[in-house]
């Protein structure tokens, strides 16, 4: 499947290199093209390939957006006419000093994000999570639940992309239920960071 990776920092990185070595063809879609992550991106695997955000958005099927929430929109406007392709919303609208987030209850990033990208299928999924524990979530006392929400006929596809990685994936209805999930990602970015537990903890759902 064609994807592709619109921003290159440790979230689109472990998001794009985990699902090339799956046999998906990424391209990752950068602001600059003479940057210094280029190279790296380039030299990351097979099947892996680096391009603007119009460039790299234009063939892909997926579009996994993870850039930090502040250029979001911008890099949704940049990346051209999204009518009919699935977008995975990765962001998380919080405030520039982590201390919460810059929306939410009454409405939702995704939800933003669905405003922004006019025709997209938009789901949230792979931001409640540390990117370093994002491909092969698993711990000695099981496995990461990852929540997937939003409408569309499309998405089997996203939660077939992130059961992939190794989640326990979670189908929690449509897209105004992210100003559900965003919160809980702010827990988890709260006890990582503010109750310094680290970034090697998730969540796990238990069923009987």
């Amino acid at each position: 499947m064609n994807i592709a990776i619109i921003g290159a920092g440790s979230v689109g990185t472990t998001l794009g290199t985990a699902w090339a070595r799956r046999g998906h063809r990424i391209v990752f879609g950068v602001r600059d093209l003479s940057g210094e992550r280029v190279g790296d991106l380039k030299k990351a695997g097979e099947n892996i390939s680096v391009a603007t955000n119009a460039e790299a958005a234009k063939d892909a099927r997926v579009i996994a957006l993870c850039t930090p929430w502040d250029v979001t929109q911008a890099a949704i406007q940049s990346s051209g006419d999204l009518t009919g392709k699935i977008v995975i919303d990765c962001t998380n609208p919080v405030k520039a000093d982590f201390s919460g987030l810059a929306l939410g209850f009454s409405t939702s990033g995704a939800e933003q994000v669905a405003s922004w990208a006019k025709g997209a299928q938009v789901f949230k999924a792979m931001n409640q999570i540390g990117s370093n524990r994002m491909d092969q979530p698993e711990f000695k006392t099981g496995t990461s639940v990852m929540f997937v929400c939003g409408d569309g006929k499309d998405k089997p596809v996203v939660v077939d992309l992130v059961r992939e990685l190794g989640f326990d994936v979670v189908d929690a209805g449509s897209l105004s239920i992210a100003r559900l999930i965003e919160p809980y990602a702010m827990l988890w970015i709260h006890l990582a960071l503010g109750q310094k537990l680290g970034r090697d903890i998730a969540f796990a759902l238990l069923r009987e």
